[in-house]
């Protein structure tokens, strides 16, 4: 698959290095892969598009977002657009990171990982699809957790 995947910081609240982004996008560039390969449907946005645009915000941001193109007030997690944006709270990563006793680094990548199963057609609004979507979220994210990723924490 040709496709390029752009992280972006577009957000003071919390510090995300250089050296994070470049191992999100490594991570991402293998997540695509393997989102494709567990692709609710062959013909999904995923398959068609030449870039991803990774949006890390604040929660402002994100509530911001969640309001105007979903209608749903407050800030949430992952919100992704099937021509290829997804939007990231990095404020939301770092507090479920908190409460599930996970590194952010690695919250970060399972919304990264979310988006992209999204992209790739998969939908969690009902229980049974939450379920096969989180199977898939989770089984990508621990083959792409690997000592590099892990050392930065």
């Amino acid at each position: 698959m040709s496709l390029e995947i752009i992280i972006g910081n577009h957000q003071q609240s919390v510090a995300i290095s250089e050296k994070w982004l470049t191992l999100l996008e490594s991570a991402a560039d293998r997540a695509a892969d393997l989102a494709c390969e567990r692709a609710a449907d062959p013909d999904s946005p995923l398959f068609h598009l030449g870039t991803v645009d990774i949006a890390l915000v604040d929660d402002k941001a994100s509530a911001r977002v969640h309001r105007d193109f979903m209608e749903i007030e407050g800030a949430t997690d992952v919100i992704t657009f099937h021509h290829g944006e997804i939007v990231i709270s990095v404020e939301v990563a770092r507090r479920q990171a908190a409460e599930y006793g996970e590194p952010l680094l690695r919250e970060l990548l399972r919304y990264v990982v979310h988006g992209l199963l999204h992209l790739a057609g998969h939908e969690d609004a009902s229980p049974e699809d939450r379920t096969v979507m989180d199977a898939a979220q989770e089984e990508i994210i621990a083959s792409l957790w690997t000592a590099p990723m892990a050392a930065e924490v």
